[in-house]
């Protein structure tokens, strides 16, 4: 089964407040850490370096986040509730 791998970047601010960036999809896995060394050294990321899955949680959930998303297949399987 073929897969896409999406970057994201999180940096949890004071209260409740998040800033979150949308970085990219990538073919590979590879290819989704490569762009993860190349933004690490840029202002802000440099900050918050970490890839958070893979440390666990880091600086208060600070970081980025890569995961892999099979293609096709639904993410979100059962209805919701709004709390």
């Amino acid at each position: 089964m073929q897969s896409v791998f999406v970057l994201q970047h999180l940096h949890v601010l004071q209260g409740d407040d998040e800033d979150y960036k949308f970085i990219g999809v990538y073919s590979s896995h590879e290819s989704a850490v490569r762009a993860v060394e190349r933004l690490r050294q840029q202002p802000g990321f440099r900050d918050f370096p970490d890839v958070v899955a893979d440390l666990g949680k880091g600086r208060e959930g600070s970081g980025f986040y890569l995961d892999e998303y099979l293609l096709d297949q639904d993410g979100w399987t059962s209805g919701f509730e709004s709390v």
